[in-house]
Order: structure tokens, then C-alpha cells, then sequence
């Protein structure tokens, strides 16, 4: 297939309220999904599209909790950059395992692990969780 930078391209554009942005991450959520399978071919992955759909479930599913409809926006304009990226072959195959791929949940830790390493890392919300 050959790369049409402006196939994907979308006017930026900000939601009036959280049902309309809920719509838009549907949308971009079903887009990924759609494109599973061509994301495989592409790339040559070594895994299914199955699997790579299960792991843009879980990236979606990462972000369910955010309510601030800025943080909102910000993840649907980042989603929707890293899906043109995708389908337009900007990344390396390296690039998709490791940001779409790579499990960032980490094992659950014990007090005393989190006090050897001297850092307790779970009370310190990322700055765009729109958790206030």
C-alpha cells in the first residue's frame, strides 16, 4: 500500500462536551481497531492482529478513568497523531513493539521493596491523569 500522508489528516478540532469527545474516542478507538490487521502487514509483526487488539483495548483502558475535558483532548489529539504516524509507515517496527506492545504494568510491590528503593512511585500522579 502506498503512503498518502494526507489520507489520515484531520482538522484539529476540541469538543464542545464530554458526550461529543466519548464519540470521538469511540471513533479513534474503532479506527485502531480496524486497522489491526494492516498495522500487522505493514510492519511484519510477529504477533496477531488479535493481539494487537487486545493491546490497543488495554492502552484505551488506561485512560478510562481521565475526566478533565483538556486531558481529554489532549489523549484524543495524541491518539490520533500516533494512528496517522502508524498507517503512514513513520515508525520502525521497533517503535510499535515497544510503545503499542511493551506491558507497562509493572509487578505489585511490597512496603518494604518501595522503602528499599526509596521512592513510593503509586502516590504520584502523571501530570495529564486529569485526576485532581
Amino acid at each position: 500500500m502506498t503512503t498518502i500522508p494526507s489520507r489520515l489528516a484531520q482538522m484539529t478540532r476540541i469538543s464542545s462536551n464530554r458526550s461529543e469527545a466519548r464519540f470521538r474516542a469511540i471513533d479513534l478507538y474503532r479506527a485502531w481497531v480496524r486497522a489491526a490487521p494492516e498495522i500487522c502487514t505493514i510492519y511484519a509483526l510477529n504477533v496477531t492482529p488479535a493481539y494487537l487488539r487486545h493491546s490497543i483495548r488495554q492502552k484505551f483502558e488506561q485512560n478510562r478513568h481521565v475526566t478533565d475535558q483538556r486531558a481529554i483532548e489532549v489523549l484524543l489529539l495524541k491518539g490520533q497523531q500516533e494512528f496517522q504516524e502508524t498507517l503512514n509507515c513513520w515508525k520502525q517496527p521497533d517503535h510499535i513493539y515497544g510503545i503499542m506492545l511493551q506491558n507497562n504494568q509493572r509487578p505489585q510491590r511490597t512496603f518494604l521493596q518501595k522503602f528499599y528503593e526509596g521512592r513510593d512511585e503509586d502516590a504520584i500522579l502523571p501530570a495529564a491523569s486529569g485526576v485532581v
